[in-house]
């Protein structure tokens, strides 16, 4: 069923991507195109320029309807759905609802001009991210959404936007919400009836009889958060199921009081929900305090001004370097030999070569650490997120951003050496072998770049983004894309071998140990194939998605689960020796060494388990989620986690 709504998405997509108007086109005599920035239900929404201010480039939105039904009542019927949001929008003055500034139609399509909202929709954030958000970060949303529908709902008549949901929330890089696509929201008269109208899945029971009120949106509003808390699609499981998968369940950063007014939004009676948007606001604030305005780690934020604003008050000023803080409070029996803050998420995995760790950052930054002291040795600015891990090689480090770009850096000053431009973000990390560098990228293809001089060698194209890394045999290399598939792909030509079909994306970067290919997919599952054919030799069912990579020493293979629980595989049949459970969700990759493996957790913490055993040998915990894999090296653990530190603790 799943797949079926899926593949039905797809193609009206595509259809209506056969139908958007030419990149340079000019409407009116007045707007060009620039580019396509959404396809919706009935047409495309378009970032154009306005041509009247000449001195200026003023960008705006551009929101077009398509009617290509000869059914005159359908077209009558849309034609007032769009007028009704041009007249809707014209009377509204918010600073979270887009300003309309023109309305006009041209042969069978109708078209708006909207304030262009710059930043993603929080369905974009959650396909980027692919874990559950912070409590935090959602609620600061969610406040802010209040306000707008507190805003509607006492608008005079009062307005009801009744398609609230992640598509319809942009959230600029300021951290400011917007709500979009008023197309569906209407004013009322409280207890009317209407058509049934609304998203499968964030509507409220109500809503299908065709009752609006502002307890539909309050509802709404909870399915929203319950959605980007724990990444379960409303649409793709039983309407009002929500008390199946509790938030609390996946996503430790939600409190039980949190929990609870979720679940109050989401009563099946209207009367038992919030009576209005500022109740609902009020129960949000007691029960998460929103601190500080935090910018979402997929919308570009602000670079560091300069080394010295990384330093935080830990120690004497006499103790704390630029960026680098002395040594801080016991936690757990174990002391921080230094930790480093940088200005916004650390996702990416450091690496630690000749001494330096090098790591990316969600502030567009590379840097370069001194590894034993964590005194900053230099940076490199790049224009978007960084999430791969570094790879160093010879002189230079090699590494991709989520500007598209992917960059050859030195390791000794951070020149840039050269750039290599791509079509999507890239998240894969780089493998070298044979003097060229492979990595993914979101555009769907996998790049063998020559690492001297950048110049691609070959290309390979899947069907959906490759975020996996590879790994790198004899012959091919192998690495998994999110259209389901595990590829081999000639190491020299770039052509496919094989590929293996899994029941769900794979992200997990695949790890060759003895002839066999080992990696984790969405569908729960770790497989194992023999690397030349692609067969399957075993595969382990963990308890929810695995999205992080396996790792092994002697015999044994180390892989975690978004179900909570490290394992300890044979590597030869996939027989469980043991699990430990984490308390959260593991999306990272353990680091093992012969006495120890290393995990993190979405929870916040680093856990150091023995090999042998399985027992938890200490734990440390950090100010935030914790995506980054850890790194040992010279007996000493890095990593990096979403409070904004690198970490060095004691092995």
């Amino acid at each position: 069923m799943e797949t079926l709504k899926l593949q039905s998405e797809q193609n009206e997509r595509g259809k209506l991507a056969n139908n958007t108007l030419p990149l340079g086109t000019v409407l009116q005599g007045r707007y060009q195109i620039i580019k396509v920035i959404g396809l919706g239900g009935m047409g495309a929404v378009y970032q154009v320029r306005d041509k009247h201010f000449q001195a200026a480039q003023r960008l705006c939105a551009l929101k077009e309807m398509i009617i290509n039904t000869n059914d005159l009542s359908k077209r009558r019927l849309a034609a007032q759905i769009f007028e009704r949001e041009a007249n809707i929008l014209a009377t509204l003055s918010h600073p979270s609802i887009p300003k309309i500034h023109d309305y006009f139609t041209q042969e069978d399509r109708y078209y708006l001009v909207l304030e262009f909202v710059e930043g993603m929709d929080l369905e974009a954030v959650l396909r980027a991210v692919r874990t559950p958000l912070p409590a935090e970060r959602v609620v600061d949303w969610a406040v802010q959404i209040c306000d707008v529908l507190t805003y509607l709902h006492h608008h005079d008549p009062p307005i009801v936007f009744r398609d609230l949901k992640p598509s319809n929330i942009m959230v600029r890089p300021s951290n400011r919400v917007a709500l979009v696509d008023f197309g569906i929201a209407r004013t009322i008269n409280v207890g009317s009836k209407g058509t049934m109208i609304g998203t499968e899945g964030y509507s409220p029971p109500e809503q299908y009889r065709g009752v609006a009120s502002p307890q539909g949106d309050i509802y709404a509003l909870g399915a929203t958060m319950h959605h980007l808390l724990t990444c379960r699609d409303p649409r793709l499981h039983p309407p009002f199921s929500f008390a199946e998968e509790l938030p609390s369940r996946v996503n430790p950063s939600v409190s039980k009081d949190l929990e609870a007014a979720i679940m109050k939004a989401l009563e099946y009676d209207p009367t038992a929900r919030y009576a209005s948007a500022e109740e609902m606001k009020e129960a949000l604030l007691r029960c998460c305090v929103v601190s500080e305005t935090l910018a979402p780690s997929s919308v570009p934020v602000r670079a560091p001004a300069s080394v010295s604003d990384h330093s935080e008050t830990v120690a004497s000023s006499s103790q704390v370097q630029a960026g680098r803080e002395a040594p801080v409070a016991m936690e757990q029996g174990i002391m921080p030999i230094w930790r480093f803050r940088c200005e916004d998420e650390v996702r990416s995995s450091p690496v630690v070569v000749d001494g330096v760790l090098y790591v990316g950052c969600y502030d567009h930054n590379l840097y370069a650490l001194d590894a034993k002291t964590g005194k900053f040795l230099w940076k490199y600015a790049t224009e978007g997120g960084i999430a791969a891990t570094p790879c160093i090689w010879k002189d230079r480090v090699l590494f991709g951003s989520e500007d598209r770009f992917f960059y050859a850096v030195s390791v000794r000053t951070g020149r840039i050496l050269w750039t290599c431009p791509t079509g999507g973000r890239i998240r894969s990390s780089a493998r070298v072998e044979l003097e060229h560098a492979f990595f993914g990228s979101d555009d769907r293809r996998l790049y063998a770049v020559n690492a001297n001089n950048g110049q691609v060698v070959w290309q390979f194209e899947a069907l959906e983004a490759i975020r996996s890394s590879p790994a790198i045999g004899d012959e091919m290399v192998y690495v998994g894309s999110e259209d389901y598939h595990l590829y081999a792909i000639d190491l020299q030509t770039g052509r496919q071998r094989w590929k293996f079909r899994t029941n769900r994306n794979v992200i997990s970067s695949p790890l060759l140990c003895d002839g066999l290919v080992i990696f984790g997919s969405m569908d729960w599952n770790v497989y194992a194939l023999d690397e030349r054919s692609g067969w399957s030799v075993w595969r382990f069912r963990a308890g929810h998605v695995v999205v992080g990579s396996p790792r092994a020493l002697d015999g044994v293979v180390y892989i975690g689960s978004a179900d909570g629980y490290l394992y300890a595989l044979e590597l030869g049949n996939g027989r469980l020796i043991w699990k430990f459970n984490t308390g959260s969700q593991v999306v990272s990759t353990p680091a093992v060494t012969e006495q120890g493996v290393y995990v993190s957790t979405l929870g916040g913490d680093i856990i150091s388990i023995d090999r042998k055993t399985g027992k938890e040998r200490w734990r440390f915990s950090t100010g935030g989620p914790v995506p980054s894999s850890p790194c040992v090296c010279d007996a000493t653990v890095y990593m990096g986690s979403n409070d904004h530190h690198v970490y060095a603790l004691p092995a």
